[in-house]
């Protein structure tokens, strides 16, 4: 299972640049672009609810949970 970052497809929608919305938000460009490309680990609830307000959007529209495949279930015991 994988967690899929948007921001770049957000950004294009709302005609943004990563350096604008650094400055909305307070953080840096780098770790926008770190954001955008899905190499973070983890996002601070503060910092994706400023990214909302920014972008005008829900966190449902920044992240994406893709199934790797079809799940397995525990074998019986």
């Amino acid at each position: 299972m994988a967690i899929v970052v948007n921001l770049d497809v957000m950004l294009a929608r709302r005609k943004m640049r990563s350096k604008e919305l650094a400055e909305r938000i307070g953080i840096t460009e780098q770790n926008v672009s770190l954001l955008k490309s899905g190499k973070v680990k983890g996002i601070r609830f503060d910092t994706l609810e400023r990214i909302c307000v920014a972008l005008d959007c829900q966190p449902g529209d920044i992240l994406e949970f893709v199934a790797d495949g079809p799940e397995k279930e525990p074998a019986p015991t």
